[in-house]
């Protein structure tokens, strides 16, 4: 894999804004993987292709959604959501990434899971804390990150959760089993 090509191939896929924001979480998927153990070629690759197709037009995504078996639960939580699996599946045919680790930190970096890998954790977190974030609880969520990845996550899905609730928005359940399963973890349980 040539990563200068791999990194062109991403750039031309979205805005400066969006470009800005994967090169944070690149960066910060990297530090994560130092500081707890992580691969950092693999924290880099998934940080990179998290949102390759992030600012591909909804109806291109759905399509893609309905036409290649992707979950069709997808379809009935926030469009959000969507780019996160179309992603995985597009990285996967159009550059072959064929590492299932890789993938499943593309394909859950936004709902989580239950069950989340190291790499899972470290790019999903890295998505909520890389330097562009700026919402409330994000410094709380970094200052967490320092020490503890479950915790910091717990913090970030609760964060999640309270803006859905508040926005009368439906809950993707992997999100709910996610942070459960985290909390479980940080409890010692």
């Amino acid at each position: 894999m040539n990563r200068e090509a791999l990194i062109e191939a991403t750039r031309s896929q979205m805005p400066d804004k969006r470009w800005r924001h994967v090169q944070g979480v690149v960066d910060t998927a990297v530090e994560l993987a130092e500081r707890f153990g992580g691969d950092k070629d693999k924290a880099w690759l998934a940080a990179l292709l998290h949102d390759y197709t992030k600012a591909w037009a909804i109806d291109r995504m759905e399509r893609i959604i309905r036409e290649e078996e992707l979950p069709k639960e997808l379809l009935e939580h926030d469009k959000e959501l969507w780019h996160a699996h179309v992603g995985a599946w597009v990285v996967q045919r159009e550059h072959g990434i064929d590492d299932e680790e890789v993938l499943d930190a593309i394909r859950y970096h936004t709902s989580g899971r239950e069950r989340m890998t190291l790499l899972d954790k470290i790019v999903c977190l890295a998505d909520y804390i890389e330097p562009g974030r700026d919402f409330p609880g994000v410094n709380r969520i970094r200052e967490l990150a320092q020490n503890n990845l479950e915790e910091a996550l717990v913090a970030g899905f609760d964060g999640t959760i309270q803006l859905l609730v508040e926005r009368g928005k439906r809950i993707f359940p992997l999100t709910v089993l996610a942070r459960n399963d985290l909390l479980l973890s940080v409890r010692g349980k």
